[in-house]
């Protein structure tokens, strides 16, 4: 298990930070064409990171319907996240923005993987959590593609609506899609909240006083725009 604090975590994160801000810093002062490319660019590594753990699960002969499937939040933000690149949609912004820095960075801080640098297990966690949160900052900070208002009560909705779907999946499967069943093998938020079920409606309430905090600055942005034009 890759170890919380660890010289090995710690400097993982620190390329990522690095990389995430260089992009960001030269994305915001010249968000020309080229930014295009860039952000296309990182939609196909976000998906041919997601499409090669599935070949390498089906390699390895540990491909299973109640770990592999695609229904974990960071790998619903993987897709959306790839597709708000591409196509810098509003409401798929939103979503890659709240989803990714308020739970896919909660994944880079406390990562919940068995494996070690230079392993394709560990390379392939990280380049998964990092790009997600590259490609929220990217959007939002780098491109000022800002969420619109009500944007926190759209994505939280989306949200319990992942959350019901992953119940779903979860009674077929037997597995533990968005820790529903039980918080991951490793410290994280979610064990302060108690045992289950309290755990869940802890992490409710979390993730929407953090989409809240998120939203903070562009709501004040958007509050003093109205009064201008008021």
């Amino acid at each position: 298990m890759a170890k919380l604090l660890s010289t090995e975590h710690l400097l993982t994160l620190a390329v990522i930070a690095l990389v995430i801000a260089s992009v960001v810093a030269a994305a915001r002062p010249w968000p020309g064409p080229w930014t295009v490319f860039a952000c296309r660019v990182l939609a196909v590594v976000i998906l041919a990171n997601e499409a090669a753990w599935w070949v390498w699960l089906g390699a390895h002969d540990t491909w299973t319907a109640s770990y592999a499937l695609p229904f974990q939040l960071c790998d619903v933000a993987g897709l959306i996240s790839a597709a708000a690149l591409w196509s810098r949609q509003p409401l798929l912004v939103e979503l890659t923005y709240f989803w990714g820095l308020a739970g896919t960075a909660n994944g880079l801080i406390t990562p919940d993987v068995s494996d070690h640098f230079p392993s394709f297990g560990f390379m392939q966690y990280f380049i998964a959590h990092g790009t997600i949160v590259a490609a929220a900052l990217l959007l939002v900070v780098g491109l000022r593609i800002a969420p619109r208002s009500g944007a926190v009560f759209r994505v939280f909705g989306l949200t319990v609506g992942l959350l019901v779907l992953d119940a779903g999946v979860n009674l077929v499967s037997g597995g533990n899609y968005l820790y529903l069943r039980h918080t991951p093998g490793v410290h994280s938020l979610l064990d302060v909240f108690g045992p289950w079920p309290w755990y869940i409606i802890g992490a409710a309430g979390v993730a929407l006083a953090a989409f809240l905090v998120l939203d903070l600055p562009f709501a004040i942005s958007r509050h003093r725009r109205a009064e201008v034009v008021g």
